[in-house]
């Protein structure tokens, strides 16, 4: 089976179409493989086969926040916007887990927005599910309280009750810094909702912690 062949989203895809992609080379991306960084231009889409990618906006203090995570069937709004807006990227994505991917070249992504339906389809409609999904992080940090984004984030995160990250993690992904994570983590815990342990955080109490997080307000 091709590479594109495998390509989730792209079902139906017209066959003169399908010919041209068939000849693209499935790249194998190791864990950790920086993909692009701010500053670069959009070299072409990627379309990914296998495994998770994770965008992130770095500060000029050098403090990051996850913006959004690529799994097979979805797009990289950045990649989207640098290819069809011709602006350079202002994130860094990394892979998380190893991967499998196509690169479209420039040229060849704007001549199949231009020819394909199925396939201007599927960029506009992930670029709009990606959209819906930045906005709703903006709104979480801008209007919710960082414990309550911080106890959601255990809750969604947990696998047996338990999540394996560190205090930096944790602030990437919920667009803090460590040190407010570290305080709100040790207020959970001394509430009776969470134990700590390096680089492990135990739930004790699901259902304070899910009350912790339904709380409104900024904070």
């Amino acid at each position: 089976m091709s590479g594109i062949a495998r390509a989730e989203g792209l079902e139906g895809l017209e066959q003169g179409i399908v010919a041209r992609l068939e000849g693209l080379p499935v790249m194998r991306l190791p864990k950790g493989k920086v993909l692009f960084c701010p500053g670069e231009a959009a070299r072409g889409f990627t379309i990914l086969l296998k495994g998770r990618v994770e965008v992130y906006l770095v500060g000029p203090t050098g403090r990051e926040i996850l913006l959004y995570a690529i799994e097979p069937g979805q797009s990289c709004v950045q990649s989207t916007l640098g290819l069809l807006g011709g602006e350079d990227y202002t994130g860094e994505a990394i892979t998380v887990t190893d991967c499998e991917a196509i690169l479209i070249p420039r040229e060849m992504f704007l001549a199949l927005m231009d020819q394909s339906p199925v396939f201007r389809r599927f960029v506009f409609g992930a670029f709009a599910m990606r959209m819906q999904a930045i906005m709703a992080l903006l709104e979480r940090v801008a209007f919710q309280r960082v414990e309550s984004r911080l106890a959601a984030d255990l809750l969604a995160q947990a696998q047996g009750g338990a999540v394996h990250a560190t205090h930096q993690e944790l602030a990437t992904r919920i667009g803090t810094a460590r040190e407010v994570v570290s305080r709100r983590l040790d207020a959970l815990a001394k509430a009776g909702l969470v134990r700590l342990d390096r680089g492990l955080v135990t739930i004790e109490d699901a259902e304070g912690l899910a009350r912790v997080a339904a709380t409104d307000g900024a904070g």
